[in-house]
């Protein structure tokens, strides 16, 4: 079958589908300047289908994708029963790995049906709606005093811990995790320090209100290194949480953002690093959209990074 096939998605005709790329290798490729192939400029972009399993049912997706840019932007009415045989070839995989690459029959259907002069009724353009996010009740500022309070001192690094080490952590200290310990509940006493700064005095730990994008451990680290040295907001002592400090964080049910969070930190860094490794193997993240511990690899797809210091 011919490789080179248009696509129309409204008024815009695209005339070229990477039939090659798929939602793993996309990480490698336009966030790490790694992967498959050097990309030759920030404004490239390329098009690829690819199934969308994080809902009720999965869904044939065309991925607009470049250098930091990811955009759904149609969605293929494909037959369900095609869509959800895709998914179930590819077995038991982990909850937050739910994109999963095309196959054959798939493709196949697509240049039959929906390609070149075919259905254009079968693509449903998705329009980009830029919305800003609401930060949440304002908090109080904090006037760069400990109010005669003793925070509560988490260690700041972890060395390996192994899931039942992990497990004794969070039960130990109280924090809620959806599954380890479901009724915990810690109290955080949060104020503002300027715009993009939280402090909580029950920690004692000033944290970004936002964070670092997706990335690689080994990237992640190379980002602090150079974050601090150009002094952050006026510090130069950032670093990735451990894994008490993440966790005092957790709220025990989801906001208006459906994260398990306070509303005053963003919604774009919905899983972060912590600075333990795992034993046998992996790092521990701490996932604010559902509420959990987790671990997996510290490369592909990496974790988002909400750095903190000690006041």
């Amino acid at each position: 079958m011919g490789m080179y096939h248009k696509i129309q998605v409204g008024d815009k005709t695209i005339n070229q589908i990477d039939w090659e790329m798929t939602p793993e290798m996309t990480f490698g490729t336009y966030e790490s300047w790694g992967g498959r192939e050097r990309v030759r400029n920030n404004a490239e972009r390329i098009y690829y289908f690819f199934i969308d399993n994080w809902g009720e049912k999965p869904k044939l997706c065309l991925m607009e994708r470049g250098v930091k840019h990811a955009r759904i932007i149609a969605e293929i009415q494909a037959p369900a029963e095609l869509v959800s045989s895709c998914v179930d070839s590819q077995g038991e995989v982990a909850f937050y790995d739910q994109s999963f690459a095309i196959n054959e029959q798939i493709q196949t259907w697509l240049i039959d049906h929906v390609l070149d002069d075919g259905d254009s009724s079968l693509v449903t353009p998705l329009i980009e709606r830029v919305s800003h996010e609401d930060m949440g009740p304002k908090l109080p500022v904090w006037d760069g005093n400990k109010d005669g309070f003793e925070p509560i001192v988490l260690p700041s690094a972890n060395p390996d811990l192994s899931d039942d080490e992990v497990r004794e952590i969070v039960i130990s200290h109280g924090f809620t995790d959806g599954e380890l310990n479901p009724s915990g509940a810690f109290v955080n006493r949060l104020y503002l320090h300027g715009q993009h700064l939280i402090v909580d005095l029950m920690t004692g730990l000033m944290w970004q209100r936002g964070g670092l994008d997706i990335t690689s451990i080994r990237s992640m680290k190379k980002k602090i290194d150079e974050l601090n040295r150009e002094g952050l907001h006026g510090y130069n002592d950032w670093r990735l949480p451990s894994v008490e400090e993440a966790m005092s964080l957790m709220e025990a049910s989801p906001n208006d953002k459906d994260i398990h969070l306070n509303p005053n930190f963003s919604r774009e860094q919905p899983f972060i690093f912590t600075s333990a490794q795992r034993t046998p193997g992996g790092y521990w993240f701490v996932d604010y959209k559902h509420g959990r511990l987790f671990w997996s690899s510290g490369t592909i797809p990496g974790g988002f990074g909400r750095l903190c210091r000690t006041i």
